[in-house]
């Protein structure tokens, strides 16, 4: 049985309209600051793909109206369930812009898991959309996804593991430092900008980058800003894995 949702959200962010609108309407734009490999058709029945480890996904552009209103809907599936996605662009003064975020549609039987699931995550990908605009103006990233499999660690073990990896302090918390030694990579010196009990993001000099530690799983969707990208990918997945192996 399928149940409809709504999710509003609505954020300032430090850029003008035509900046937010790079940003969430384009390809390279939402590469920087969203989840997976993106490709955006710029055109009202255009298609919009994101790719994750290899899953892609599309939906169909129903409403594009550049500066202003970027609308999305997935497929239906055999059962009913459905995505639907509408980004409003209000500029302000002084140069900032309000971004309201309406994310609807129908889920499945288990619908309140993945509907506190969604609700959670956008204020996150929101902040990330600000560290973008804010710190990495006029550039795109190169986006890198690595997983891997917590074993038999809890959630609290598998958030020390990951502290512990990158220098910080247990609780993880805003504000503190985190390093790391990457094989092929340059050194990671940067700063935690989010943390809640699921995630934790490090903004560096060249990058931002999130560790997701989900049920039994650990992702992580990092945003590469830095001139040394190729083999990024591979050598975090190996990061990863050696971790938690």
């Amino acid at each position: 049985m399928t149940h409809p949702f709504e999710i509003e959200q609505e954020t300032t962010l430090p850029a003008t309209p035509e900046q937010v609108w790079e940003a969430i309407a384009t390809g390279p734009g939402i590469d920087s600051w969203f989840m997976g490999r993106n490709e955006i058709e710029p055109r009202e029945g255009g298609t919009a793909a994101m790719d994750v480890g290899g899953q892609r996904e599309e939906a169909v552009i129903t409403a594009y109206d550049p500066g202003k209103r970027l609308a999305t809907r997935t497929p239906a599936s055999g059962d009913g369930r459905f995505m639907a996605f509408e980004y409003l662009i209000e500029g302000r003064d002084g140069g900032s812009t309000v971004l309201r975020v309406v994310h609807s549609g129908m889920l499945g039987d288990d619908w309140q898991d993945e509907y506190d699931a969604l609700r959670r995550g956008w204020p996150f990908h929101l902040h990330s959309l600000r560290e973008y605009l804010a710190h990495f103006p006029g550039r795109t990233a190169v986006p890198v996804f690595a997983v891997a499999p917590s074993g038999e660690r809890s959630a609290q073990q598998t958030r020390s593991a990951l502290a512990r990896a990158l220098s910080l302090p247990e609780p993880v918390v805003v504000g503190a430092r985190a390093h790391a030694e990457i094989a092929d990579l340059a050194p990671l010196d940067g700063e935690v900008v989010w943390a809640d009990d699921e995630r934790f993001e490090v903004r560096g000099s060249d990058a931002i980058l999130t560790f997701h530690h989900g049920s039994g799983m650990v992702l992580m969707f990092h945003h590469l800003f830095g001139p040394d990208t190729d083999g990024a990918e591979a050598a975090w997945q190996h990061w990863l894995t050696g971790l938690l192996g």
